[in-house]
């Protein structure tokens, strides 16, 4: 419901409850569990999303995460993450939280990792314990942060994005660095991969 004196056209508050989906090791949901109080130095596994934004000139979205942020406040990391809300469509989620933290519409979503899993602990002591599906998307709009979620953000190339996990990993968050080691040494694989027979 919109409060009275509430200008036209304000969009009504999301009331839907913000939990997130627990897993077994299998990845099969097990139930749910409120977000704010998901993640601490025993966090279940649970699901998640993360996604690499690209600009049409084909550069990559880099955000810096808040400092109000629970996990790994200050670091570097991709576009944006976060949590489907049970029965909620990953893409749709995903879109959800575009609009949320970056003021964005994407298109083209794609499955880059869909069977990304990490665990990471950072310096608070707080784990992060998540299967994470990691996607591209692109946009033409120019990123409007939500400054409770993202405190600055650069756009790069792939390759500058690539050289700071290099040179720099303890800057970025160990996801980003995880999922960047990931899709070189499919690359890599795919690289040297023999020629289907018969071609």
């Amino acid at each position: 419901m919109t409060p009275p004196g509430t200008p036209p056209g304000t969009p009504a508050a999301d009331t839907t409850p913000d939990e997130v989906v627990l897993l077994d090791e299998h990845g099969t949901p097990t139930g749910t569990a409120p977000r704010a109080s998901v993640h601490g130095t025993d966090t279940p596994l649970h699901l998640a999303f993360s996604c690499h934004l690209y600009d049409r000139d084909g550069r990559v979205l880099l955000t810096r995460r808040a400092l109000g942020k629970r996990t790994w406040p200050g670091v570097w990391t991709n576009a944006f993450c976060g949590h489907p809300r049970p029965g909620e469509d990953l893409v749709d989620a995903l879109r959800r939280h575009a609009r949320h933290e970056l003021g964005l519409e994407v298109t083209d979503v794609e499955p880059l990792l869909p069977d990304f899993r990490y665990r990471a602990v950072d310096a608070s002591g707080t784990v992060e314990n998540e299967v994470c599906p990691v996607f591209t998307a692109r946009t033409t709009g120019t990123p409007r942060p939500h400054p409770d979620e993202v405190m600055e953000l650069r756009w790069l190339s792939p390759q500058e994005v690539t050289d700071a996990a290099t040179a720099a990993p303890w800057a970025l968050s160990p996801w980003l660095v995880e999922q960047l080691a990931e899709v070189r040494a499919a690359d890599a694989l795919a690289r040297v991969a023999p020629a289907p027979a018969g071609s």
